[in-house]
């Protein structure tokens, strides 16, 4: 009988622990491709590694559209009741996420002094936007600053030094001019897409912050704002460096690489396609400026949505460990141009010989010491549009960039009486 009892208690600890042991905890990510290129790939790469390292865990990547659309989809399958544990959205949501009660504090689940250090180990500048009262809400992952793009043979036709791009409004457009010519444009910046954010690095660059940092005020329709706006309006219609009308955000990079524009603006996420498509030398430089040189961060944060279990929050930290330690924070940076968001990562000796080699890469990590916020409000997505929309109206010509931004801050102080 005690013999029976053992074999039974034995076959019963034996399917237990094999039940244990098979059981795994699964996660589910909404992630934007629609961003600075192709990057399905790239992620299905790490996350099968990750799984390889920890075969308990499971994460399910949906991708989902740009920034927009996958906020949009990620909170409908939240509120929908579906297992949503973690995201990447746009750092400048993490007012919404928070006062909305949609996400966790990793300030509050970061328990062990491994965890509680990983918060303290990104650079400044890239945690500003996920910081909210003192609290984490936001991990940086995909994350950038905007940067010129310049082609050097283009320079050297144009009898320009190739080895120094402008670092003013003046001399940018001094070069511009030099550089336009039959089928070529010397200057793109794009007004689709994300013309809030490109207006915002005109603003900074002319001393004027666009809202504070509690996220209830802007400051759309200063005389310095005003004076940006007018800038990159005269652009075409002034300094016929650019096409008039808007230039198109998802267009641009060909644009640059097939030579119809010798300078484009743009996100540092397009830097290893442009390195991979450009038949042509090109250097990156950090935007100009008029009073500053400067350029507010953007990109997405990782963000851990409540309703997951203790389980999959566990596991959800530390697939965000892993995949924002140095080591995969520089793969990623040299696979798809964004920034690595760690000192750490720029010591790791890959991003080292990458960017020894390809020194293009180390100008997003320069431009950090200048770079701020990017807008970001309570009513994010609507405040954003408004300035979305006044820009695009300035830019065909449809309103003065006075009315337009006088418009958009009425209507948006409207929207954040609320929260003030």
């Amino acid at each position: 009988m005690l013999k029976k009892l053992v074999y039974a208690t034995s076959c019963a600890f034996a399917m237990a622990y094999g039940a244990s042991a098979m059981a795994k905890t699964e996660l589910t990510m909404y992630y934007p491709i629609s961003v600075g290129g192709p990057l399905t790939e790239v992620m299905d790469g790490l996350i099968a590694d990750f799984q390889k390292e920890n075969p308990e865990i499971t994460v399910k990547a949906v991708y989902s559209g740009n920034y927009d659309e996958t906020r949009v989809r990620a909170l409908s399958a939240l509120r929908g009741g579906e297992s949503v544990q973690l995201s990447v959205l746009g750092a400048l949501d993490a007012h919404d996420l928070v006062e909305q009660g949609l996400v966790e504090s990793f300030s509050d689940i970061a328990k062990t002094t491994e965890e509680k250090a990983w918060l303290t180990s990104f650079y400044p500048a890239l945690m500003a936007n996920g910081t909210i009262e003192g609290k984490v809400w936001g991990i940086p992952f995909q994350r950038s600053t905007i940067v010129m793009y310049y082609n050097k043979e283009a320079f050297k036709a144009a009898g320009l030094d190739p080895e120094v791009a402008p670092k003013t409004w003046d001399e940018m457009v001094a070069v511009a001019q030099a550089l336009t010519k039959d089928k070529q444009y010397g200057l793109m910046i794009p007004s689709t897409g994300y013309p809030y954010w490109m207006f915002q690095a005109l603003a900074i660059q002319n001393g004027q912050k666009l809202m504070n940092e509690e996220g209830t005020e802007v400051y759309l329709n200063t005389p310095e704002a005003v004076e940006a706006l007018t800038f990159f309006r005269d652009l075409a219609t002034k300094y016929q460096v650019s096409p008039k009308g808007t230039i198109e955000w998802g267009t641009l990079r060909q644009a640059f690489v097939q030579g119809q524009t010798a300078m484009m603006w743009h996100t540092t996420g397009n830097l290893t396609a442009v390195k991979k498509e450009a038949g042509f030398d090109f250097g990156v430089a950090m935007l100009p400026g008029k009073k500053q040189q400067a350029s507010p961060t953007g990109g997405g944060n990782f963000y851990l949505f409540k309703g997951a279990d203790e389980a999959q929050k566990q596991a959800a930290l530390d697939f965000m460990r892993w995949m924002t330690a140095p080591q995969r924070a520089a793969q990623w940076s040299i696979a798809t141009g964004y920034v690595a968001t760690s000192p750490a990562a720029y010591d790791t000796p890959e991003l080292k010989t990458y960017g020894q080699d390809f020194p293009q890469a180390l100008v997003a990590r320069d431009q950090l010491e200048v770079a701020v916020p990017e807008f970001a409000t309570y009513e994010t997505a609507r405040v954003r549009e408004l300035v979305s929309n006044a820009v695009q109206a300035a830019i065909t010509e449809s309103k003065s960039p006075q009315a337009a931004l006088d418009e958009a801050q009425q209507a948006a102080q409207r929207l954040l009486r609320d929260y003030q």
